[in-house]
């Protein structure tokens, strides 16, 4: 499939007309009508409906468009990810790591020896699938990845096969929070003979965090069930919806430290909680010189050994 097609289809559909939009492409309307015509000999299905005026999709086309416009996009970001790439100097060292990372470890731990030293990053923080990281970092479109670690997740699995070197650089805990009441206490709690499902706010399935959520819950003996009631990739997003009040979820303390200081959270229940690590994964092949030596800051500042918070509670 040309790319030409469908920035075609998109103009199509913009001006419901094929002269106009032939116009707008800068091509004989014979030429762009064709090209509508491969665009659908190569999907297989009728995308527009010639025999009304104007000119609307058909219920295939509808489908077609948005995730035309997805490809789109996707190409669109891929060559301006790869042109900057490209432009950046040997000495730029290429991070990846989720939002929630990058606004609390990387920005505490990363970010003051990347000051001291002078070194160029180019910081991708995004909300990719779990497994994209690795692959990232598989392909050298990274040269690093800053991740959580516990031990129910395996998406880290092949790095560790194969041998790439990393560093633990801290540690977090994972905690169950609620909003607060007036009185300060959480809003949702666990009650022993409730019949009623406790609300969660869930990670969907491609966030590294829901292994963790489900190995919490699945080894708790909770005196309550729970009932999925959103599902979200970033942590910040199941943050934004336990602050409005639509139940409990997990999130990482470091990321809710704030809100638990000024009143505005709660810790459910503390028994149902687990540490993290702070992992970050390089591959030992990628011999850059500005890489080598934020190792190597890294390493002279890793403690004796990292160990996690202490729970105040009992352990799962």
């Amino acid at each position: 499939m040309d790319i030409i097609w469908l920035r075609d289809f998109e103009a199509l559909v913009a001006y419901k007309n094929f002269s106009r939009a032939a116009e707008d492409r800068n091509v004989s309307q014979p030429a762009f009508s064709r090209r509508i015509r491969a665009l659908e000999n190569e999907i297989g299905v009728r995308l527009i409906n010639r025999e009304i005026l104007p000119l609307a999709l058909t219920p295939a086309g509808e489908v077609f468009l948005s995730q035309a416009r997805i490809m789109l996009r996707t190409y669109e970001a891929t060559i301006e990810r790869c042109q900057t790439i490209d432009a950046a100097s040997e000495n730029v060292i290429r991070f990846a790591t989720s939002q929630s990372l990058y606004m609390t470890h990387y920005k505490n731990l990363i970010a003051p020896l990347v000051s001291k030293g002078g070194v160029d990053t180019d910081l991708n923080s995004t909300s990719w699938a779990a497994d994209q990281f690795v692959s990232a970092l598989q392909q050298s479109y990274c040269d690093v990845i800053l991740t959580y670690w516990h031990p129910s997740m395996d998406f880290l699995g092949p790095l560790e096969v194969a041998n790439f070197e990393h560093l633990t650089l801290s540690s977090d805990r994972f905690i169950p929070v609620s909003r607060t009441k007036a009185d300060g206490k959480a809003e949702f709690i666990f009650k022993a003979g409730s019949k009623d499902a406790m609300p969660l706010l869930s990670y969907g399935a491609v966030s590294a965090l829901r292994a963790v959520q489900d190995f919490v819950v699945e080894k708790a003996i909770t005196p309550q069930k729970m009932l999925v009631v959103n599902q979200n990739a970033l942590a910040n997003s199941v943050k934004a919806m336990i602050l409005e009040g639509f139940g409990i979820g997990w999130l990482p303390l470091s990321l809710c430290k704030t809100e638990l200081a000024d009143g505005r959270l709660a810790i459910v229940d503390e028994r149902l909680a687990t540490d993290l690590e702070v992992r970050i994964y390089r591959d030992p092949k990628n011999r850059k010189g500005t890489l080598d030596g934020l190792w190597t800051q890294l390493l002279e500042n890793q403690p004796s050994r990292v160990r996690p918070r202490p729970s105040t509670g009992a352990p799962l």
